[in-house]
């Protein structure tokens, strides 16, 4: 865990470096034109075609008999809102993680290589292709899970846990492909993924507990106002991308780490030999 420890202080340190605020801008603007149009063209018409749908097929009445049963009569009226903020905020964290992978985790891992392990060979494991496939493929994973965890806001402490391990499993799969991507070989990258399993998810799901706290104050703000519902998607999209960079360098520092020791003990009996 050592080496968890000192990629996190390292991380931490950079993370407010002007060179790392300044990195976050272009997956921040990208996210924020993406979702203000999206938002601004499409969300009356969800709502609507949402609040029809349960008309037409009853769901109104039995959604309220559940939310009754649950204790949480108080939310039917805001039903319809929470639905669709639970439909769009997978795909805000997929658009935004997808943003960081193509735009900042390369620039991440040139910077950290380049500062910290200047001799550290590169194989070129990875592709850009290859990071857009991992991350589009986990993405949709990660949306359909996150679908069935929703029950679980009844009990918010319960559906935090688990939505951070699920965060967990999607940070660790995508970012530390992007970390290794160029400087570790498929090989090496496989190793380290089975060598390190654990710590990769630990950093994920750390990571992952900050990172459900946007979509919980999302929710939260739109149960006082329906009205906030898009600033708070814009709010949230920000926190997204901070996270996104504070974990992408946690990552990085730690992936070149551990590639930089599985050379050394591999080099090692060489020259004893």
């Amino acid at each position: 865990m050592r080496g968890v420890g000192l990629a996190y202080r390292r991380a931490l340190r950079a993370q407010f470096s002007r060179r790392m605020l300044l990195l976050s801008g272009a997956p921040l603007v990208l996210s924020l034109l993406l979702w203000g149009a999206l938002l601004w063209t499409g969300l009356q018409p969800l709502l609507d075609w949402l609040h029809a749908s349960f008309a037409d097929y009853g769901i109104f009445q039995s959604s309220s008999s559940l939310l009754a049963m649950l204790g949480l009569g108080m939310l039917k009226v805001m039903v319809v809102p929470l639905l669709a903020i639970a439909v769009l905020l997978p795909l805000m964290i997929g658009s935004a993680l997808l943003f960081m992978g193509a735009i900042a985790m390369p620039a991440i891992e040139r910077h950290v290589g380049a500062t910290q392990y200047p001799l550290l060979e590169k194989k070129q494991g990875g592709s850009f292709l290859g990071s857009v496939a991992i991350n589009l493929g986990s993405t949709a994973v990660f949306a359909v899970l996150w679908l069935f965890t929703l029950p679980l806001y009844a009990v918010p402490p319960l559906a935090w846990l688990v939505q951070a391990c699920l965060w967990a499993w999607v940070t660790s799969r995508v970012m530390s492909y992007d970390a290794l991507a160029a400087h570790a070989s498929a090989e090496e990258r496989q190793e380290l993924k089975r060598r390190h399993r654990g710590a990769l998810l630990g950093i994920g799901f750390a990571s992952g507990l900050a990172g459900a706290l946007p979509g919980i104050a999302w929710m939260g703000g739109a149960l006082l106002s329906v009205v906030l519902f898009p600033f708070l998607a814009m709010l949230s999209l920000w926190l997204y991308i901070m996270i996104f960079l504070f974990a992408g360098l946690w990552f990085q520092y730690y992936c070149l780490g551990a590639l930089e020791d599985l050379r050394g003990s591999a080099a090692a009996p060489a020259v004893r030999a």
